[in-house]
């Protein structure tokens, strides 16, 4: 090899190191773009939400951060929490799609008007699965009402079918459900609403994730903050459901 040959060996082989960092950096920029432009759809998505039924986006919130200290809880890494809180934000999307006369009854439901209700988790897939990156978003929002025991909707899985994070979900949904006033009924205490997950593990919900549930936030109460916020969503939210 001549002394030329080996000095444009030597230098490429320092600028490789620096072409790589500088591609990687382009990659990572374009990624960083690429999720921006995913959470603005997020945020227009739940806002639409918002104008239709303020009450399901306050819930659709709490019911992310419930889900969010379970994952802790049971160790999700950092890309898990991130969809848990893509599939939470998303869960009720599909009440868009109910009309406002079954929505916002300010009483309780009907048989047919139940049966109504209950096609919200297939609208919400309908709404998400055509969008390539809320594809796995869509099938987790989907199944949050199917029950441990096989008896839950749409598709009646059970036990280990159900996608792990649609088990957290309906738990974080139910426990919001059981803790929040409407105007027919008064909230449960947090103490009750931690018995009644207990004593409908095995039938409802995943018994070791209710009994997680329970631990973490029984830990979540302990730091007496009455407000959080998500990553997704920044603004602040009150603990106590209204």
């Amino acid at each position: 090899m001549s002394r030329n040959d080996k000095k444009l060996t030597n230098l490429s082989r320092q600028r490789s190191p620096l072409r790589f960092q500088e591609m990687n950096g382009k990659i990572k920029q374009l990624e960083r773009g690429y999720q921006e432009v995913c959470e603005m759809a997020v945020r227009s998505i739940l806002q639409a939400l918002d104008m239709k039924d303020h009450y399901t986006y306050g819930h659709s919130m709490r019911v992310t951060y419930y889900a969010l200290v379970l994952g802790k809880e049971i160790g999700l890494n950092t890309e898990e929490l991130y969809k848990l809180e893509l599939a939470s934000l998303f869960h009720d999307i599909g009440k868009i799609g109910i009309p406002d006369a079954v929505l916002l009854k300010p009483s309780r439901l009907d048989s047919d008007e139940f049966k109504i209700m209950k096609t919200h988790p297939e609208k919400t897939a309908e709404i998400l699965e055509g969008f390539e990156p809320f594809k796995d978003i869509a099938h987790y929002a989907k199944h949050h009402h199917e029950r441990f025991d096989g008896r839950g909707y749409p598709s009646q899985l059970r036990g280990e079918e159900i996608p792990l994070f649609s088990r957290i979900i309906l738990i974080a949904d139910t426990f919001d459900a059981m803790t929040s006033t409407r105007p027919y009924r008064k909230g449960l205490s947090y103490q009750i609403a931690y018995e009644e997950l207990i004593k409908f593990s095995e039938t409802q919900f995943d018994p070791k994730l209710a009994s997680s549930f329970v631990q973490a936030m029984k830990k979540d109460q302990q730091k007496q903050e009455n407000t959080f916020s998500l990553s997704i969503i920044k603004n602040l939210f009150d603990k106590n459901a209204a």
